[in-house]
C-alpha cells in the first residue's frame, strides 16, 4: 500500500465512536465565523512530500481548523505559527495555509498526527491514541524519514511506544534529540522534540518564533547528515 491508499483508509475510519460523534457534530453545528464553510468532518490524512526526509507528528486536528479544512495544521492558530516557520526553513513554498486548494507545497517534509480525528477539548484518550497508532507506524514504514519531529509531549510518548524507548534517558524537552537504532531495513533516524505551536505555548512565550526556527534548522541539519 502506498501513501495514497493509506490516506483513503484513514479518511473512512470510524474506529473511535466518541471521536466520530464529536467531529461530525462540530462539522454540523459549525462556528459562527465559518458558517459558509463545508466542513471536512472526517479523519484528517497526512500531507506533504511522500519522499520526505523529515516527518512531523502533531497531536490531533483542531475542531475548527483541520476538522474544517481537511488538511493538517490548516485553518487554526497552530498552523498560523507553524507554516511561516516551515517557509523560513525552506520546507514550504508559501508562509500560510488556509485551505486544501491554496497551492501550498511542502518540500522534504511530511505532516501527520498521533490522532486523526478532532477530539473534545483537544484531549484524545489512551484507547483512541492506540487505535490510531497503526496509521502512524505505516506512514513511517512508507516514508522512511531520517528525522521525526515530535510537536508536543503526547506525540513524543507515541513515538516512544512505537520504538520501545524505555528508561529515564528518553524524556520530552524542547530541543531534545535522540538517535534511534536502525530499523529492520537498516534505516537510522533521529527523534527531535519541540513544544507544540499551540496558542497556549505561543501566546505565553513558552515557544517563540526564534525557538521554533532553531528546531527546523536542526531538523534540516540532521536530515542531511543522518
Amino acid at each position: 500500500m502506498d501513501l495514497e491508499g493509506l490516506n483513503r483508509q484513514i479518511i473512512v475510519c470510524r474506529r473511535c465512536p466518541r471521536l466520530v460523534e464529536w467531529r461530525e457534530g462540530v462539522a454540523t453545528t459549525k462556528r459562527k465565523a465559518y458558517k459558509g464553510w463545508d466542513y471536512w468532518g472526517r479523519p484528517v490524512p497526512g500531507f506533504g512530500d511522500a519522499r520526505a526526509r523529515v516527518l512531523v507528528v502533531g497531536l490531533a486536528p483542531g475542531a475548527h481548523g483541520s476538522n474544517r479544512t481537511g488538511r493538517q495544521f490548516t485553518g487554526d492558530a497552530s498552523g498560523t505559527f507553524l507554516y511561516p516557520a516551515l517557509y523560513r526553513a525552506g520546507f514550504s513554498n508559501q508562509p500560510d495555509s488556509v485551505s486544501r486548494d491554496d497551492r501550498l507545497r511542502l518540500h522534504g517534509l511530511y505532516l501527520t498526527a498521533a490522532v486523526r480525528c478532532a477530539p473534545p477539548d483537544n484531549k484524545p484518550n489512551a484507547a483512541e491514541l492506540s487505535r490510531c497508532q497503526p496509521y502512524l507506524e505505516r506512514e513511517i514504514e512508507l516514508i522512511r524519514p531520517k528525522v521525526i519531529v515530535c510537536l508536543g509531549r503526547i506525540a513524543f510518548e507515541r513515538l516512544r511506544r512505537i520504538y520501545s524507548l524505555r528508561g529515564a534517558k528518553y524524556r520530552f524537552a524542547h530541543g531534545a534529540t535522540y538517535r534511534l537504532r536502525p530499523d529492520p531495513s537498516g534505516v537510522e533516524l533521529c527523534l527531535l522534540c519541540s513544544y507544540h505551536p499551540s496558542q497556549q505555548n505561543t501566546l505565553t512565550g513558552r515557544l517563540t518564533a526564534s525557538m521554533f526556527d532553531r528546531i527546523w534548522a536542526k531538523a534540516r541539519e540532521l536530515s542531511e547528515h543522518a
